[in-house]
């Protein structure tokens, strides 16, 4: 062990640099009020504008230092002047990333979006997947990330195969309207919330979809969009192999699509999925890494913060993993040998390390100890005050 109590393979200084390199982006939604279907429970200073979002993500990006941009959803966080925009996203030190299309909250699209029957609606839904390529062009973002709720309640309620036409034409207009360096990422969930299928219901489905649309469109792994038991890190590794991985959605879940904190209640299954991504090598720092919450009872700002340092634990964690070990276990057919490889990096304290990292960044090396005596929370409560409360997701659109 060296004298921060790692491994002596490791070589600090490339570890250092990878964790240079990573970087989490934080949703627009996630600091504002959300709820469940059921109640939304208002959180004093919950940020009531994307320009509020904005300063609450470089509160979460100076304290944390790895959360340098902020995804923005159309129509909630649309304005007038999208290079103003970008403009004070700058100077509080943060930069405008992924953008995410609204399809499924317009009263036409009750049956559909882009797989919708109706000629007419699957008009305006590529109308809006247009305008969001121009607010691609004038935020500077390199990224769509388009999750459709398309799908249906009942047998022989559509031509499921018609509506397999729908969606791929829909996405190439997606596709068509990226900026030239553009990606596509393709999110796809199990269900919710049409209840007899979903257009895009799993990675098989969206990876297909991917390599019928282009070479810059590729499938967006939500960690909650999957069958209880899905071995996601399986899911990574095979789309990392076939090149057509894009990014990743963060959240942790018990039964579905939770929105609990990243990490709180499965640490080893993110540390094993950015196993994968490490033993990728170098395409795994092309790789999109967001955040997907909304926190419904927790302290919005702290819940972010958490999620941002989870992900750089479980990371750093997974540098940690003595691959010339592990390749001898496997090779060797040492089944419970490779698993203490594993076992014995994910169980490493990295907090050390990372003090260390944050210090030599300017960073605080308690971001939450940092939160909670910056007295920021207590000044946009008093600044902004308890929205109304009301049902629904998001109140603040």
């Amino acid at each position: 062990m060296n004298e921060l109590g790692l491994p002596d393979h490791v070589d600090t200084d490339a570890l250092q640099g990878a964790l240079d390199a990573f970087a989490i982006e934080t949703p627009s939604w996630g600091y504002g009020d959300s709820g469940t279907r059921f109640k939304t429970f208002p959180w004093p200073g919950a940020a009531r504008t994307v320009w509020e979002k904005v300063d609450d993500a470089a509160h979460v990006h100076a304290l944390t230092g790895a959360a340098p941009s902020v995804a923005l959803h159309i129509p909630w966080d649309r304005v007038d002047d999208y290079a103003a925009l970008r403009a004070h996203a700058e100077a509080e030190g943060v930069r405008l990333g992924a953008i995410n299309p609204n399809l499924f909250q317009d009263d036409d699209y009750r049956l559909g979006s882009i797989c919708n029957p109706d000629p007419e609606v699957r008009t305006k839904a590529h109308a809006h997947l247009r305008a969001c390529g121009d607010v691609m062009r004038a935020t500077g973002s390199r990224l769509l990330s388009l999750w459709l709720a398309d799908g249906t309640n009942y047998a022989g309620q559509d031509d499921l195969a018609a509506r397999m036409e729908r969606l791929e034409e829909g996405l190439r207009v997606a596709y068509e309207a990226l900026p030239g360096d553009g990606q596509l990422l393709i999110e796809y969930k199990l269900f919710e919330p049409a209840f007899y299928h979903t257009d895009l219901p799993d990675w098989g489905t969206a990876f297909a979809m991917a390599l019928r649309t282009g070479e810059r469109a590729r499938v967006l792994v939500d960690m909650g969009h999957h069958a209880l038991g899905t071995n996601v890190s399986h899911i990574v590794a095979f789309l990392l192999r076939e090149r057509r991985l894009g990014g990743f959605h963060f959240n942790a879940r018990r039964y579905a699509d939770d929105d609990l904190v990243v990490g709180s209640d499965n640490p080893f299954e993110l540390f094993d999925l950015f196993t994968k991504i490490v033993a990728a090598g170098g395409d795994a720092r092309e790789l999109a890494y967001m955040i997907d919450q909304s926190h419904a009872i927790e302290d919005k700002l702290e819940a972010m913060i958490d999620s941002v340092t989870n992900c750089q634990t479980a990371y750093a964690k997974a540098l940690l993993v003595d691959r010339g070990a592990l390749a001898r276990a496997q090779a060797a057919g040492d089944v419970l040998g490779a698993r203490r490889v594993l076992t014995a990096a994910f169980e490493t304290d990295v907090r050390p390390l990372l003090r260390i990292w944050r210090e030599r960044h300017g960073r605080p090396a308690d971001p939450i100890t940092a939160h909670r005596d910056s007295g920021y929370g207590a000044r946009v409560a008093n600044e902004r005050g308890v929205g109304s409360g009301g049902g629904g997701y998001p109140t603040n659109a």
